[in-house]
């Protein structure tokens, strides 16, 4: 294994980050308050160890990434940008200790969202913004690696979307360059327009960028406590919805659409599965809450917003959904694994795999009534390889399994089922809130012991990573030459 190009990589999104922290120092900065020294400290810090790796693993040549080279640069650049991402929050007033920092980083680099602020509005503003941009820089770092790098290591399915240009491994560094550099300018441009229409809402500038940029990383910190409800406005809510909903199709359709390339967005199975559920969710939500005795009005308001925002994995909330009854909890609860379309920020088992699977049942029934007949699976109207079946069913076997491990080990840190249970369903799919009084939309995770946090930690990036990209470097069979 070239352990080189690995740190050579790692040292440069160091020290990218390192710049990034640049941004919160400014405004705290400008506008007087003490936290501006803790982005400092933390700027010089996370420039020191990136410059450092950079350039002492530089190499003139192209750089070649191998299959376990791209594993491992994966898992550590998330590690390596989650850990030293912390910095600012352990240095800062908040006083947070280094259990609560890593947590804060983490959720906010995974898109994940569950914070363990009591008060989010005493925090300054240097630190909203390093939250919002930890969850926007975490978005786009996952869809170039959902469009480039996964699709190579033929991850739970991912290779269904692999293409000519990444077809050999030694190709990924230098196309992965090409396609960020697009999809920077699209999530930048994105991002720019949701500031604007939010800003013309009634929201503050400063709160509008912030919502912007996690709402397209579908990761849902928020400036306020309350989340979105705080703002209590139907426009603000819908343009957040269309947000959400933008953030999770595949961006590679956006790319697309600035060629004049429309059609392949609106043929896409994926988008169509993911409207029809979104759909279909958000009607059986409302008529419940109408059956409650709540105006029809209200209800779909609250569903919209709510359901919507589970589904995507953002977690911005407008109302304490985890109090609407066992019908609606039940099947928001369901709803946090599902996640939007492969190719966007969000997380979960992704709308292509859930196609896949129930190709596979189709296959499985038409083979019982006919066992001699020749039956295959479809994608998009092409046969799905057995290979690419396999990994998908895999990755479901795999994704449910690490979710009963989760629970059963936060159950063991001494939470409650319906903490425990929540906690590892909104870890591994990046949600954010989970259910219950303790870290429900109207809670947080500050309350948690620190093993439980560590836990959660562990999900966020596991779920985050697609789950194969992290167990495969835990295998000893990955380190043997």
């Amino acid at each position: 294994m070239q352990i080189s190009p690995v740190f050579n990589i790692l040292g440069l999104l160091l020290t990218l980050l390192s710049a990034a922290m640049l941004v919160p120092m400014g405004l705290d900065l400008a506008d007087g308050n003490p936290n501006w020294q803790a982005f400092a400290i933390a700027a010089l810090l996370t420039g020191f160890f990136g410059i450092s790796l950079w350039l002492s693993n530089h190499q003139k040549d192209e750089m070649d990434l191998g299959l376990r080279e791209a594993f491992l640069l994966t898992n550590g650049a998330w590690f390596f940008i989650g850990l030293f991402g912390a910095l600012p929050f352990f240095l800062s007033d908040l006083q947070l200790s280094i259990s609560d920092s890593v947590f804060e980083s983490i959720s906010g680099v995974t898109t994940t969202g569950s914070t363990i602020l009591t008060e989010i509005e005493r925090a300054s503003r240097g630190i909203l913004i390093w939250r919002a941009l930890l969850q926007w820089l975490g978005g786009v770092g996952i869809v170039v690696m959902a469009m480039a790098v996964l699709p190579m290591l033929s991850v739970g399915g991912m290779q269904l979307f692999k293409t000519e240009s990444f077809e050999n491994a030694e190709n990924v560094i230098p196309r992965a360059r090409q396609l960020a550099g697009g999809l920077f300018i699209v999530y930048t441009a994105l991002t720019l327009l949701w500031t604007i229409m939010l800003a013309f809402a009634g929201m503050p500038t400063f709160d509008a960028l912030a919502h912007a940029m996690t709402t397209l990383a579908t990761g849902g910190y928020s400036t306020k406590t309350a989340s979105i409800g705080a703002f209590d406005s139907v426009a603000i809510e819908m343009i957040i919805i269309a947000g959400m909903i933008a953030g999770s199709l595949p961006f590679v359709h956006y790319l697309a659409l600035t060629r004049g390339g429309w059609r392949a967005l609106i043929k896409d199975p994926q988008v169509g599965w993911f409207m029809r559920l979104v759909i279909g969710v958000v009607i059986l939500i409302t008529i419940f809450l109408i059956s409650e005795g709540m105006g029809w009005l209200t209800a779909l308001r609250l569903a919209s917003f709510n359901a919507i925002s589970i589904i995507t994995g953002t977690g911005y909330g407008t109302a304490d959904f985890a109090a609407w009854g066992g019908f609606a909890t039940t099947i928001l609860l369901i709803s946090m694994f599902i996640g939007g379309c492969a190719g966007s920020t969000t997380c979960g088992i992704k709308m292509f795999r859930l196609q896949v699977l129930m190709g596979t049942v189709r296959v499985q029934i038409a083979r019982l009534l006919r066992p001699h007949g020749v039956v295959l699976a479809y994608y998009n109207n092409r046969p799905v390889p057995e290979s690419v079946m396999d990994a998908v069913m895999g990755f479901f076997y795999l994704y449910i399994v690490s979710f009963v491990m989760l629970a059963m080990l936060l159950g063991l840190s001494g939470l409650d089922f319906d903490t425990a249970l929540s906690g590892a369903a909104t870890a591994i799919s990046n949600v954010g809130p989970g259910l219950g009084p303790v870290i429900g939309p109207a809670g947080d995770f500050s309350s948690l012991p620190d093993i439980s946090k560590w836990i959660m930690c562990f999900g966020m990036l596991l779920g985050r990573l697609e789950l194969f990209t992290v167990l495969v470097i835990l295998n000893p069979l990955f380190w043997q030459r």
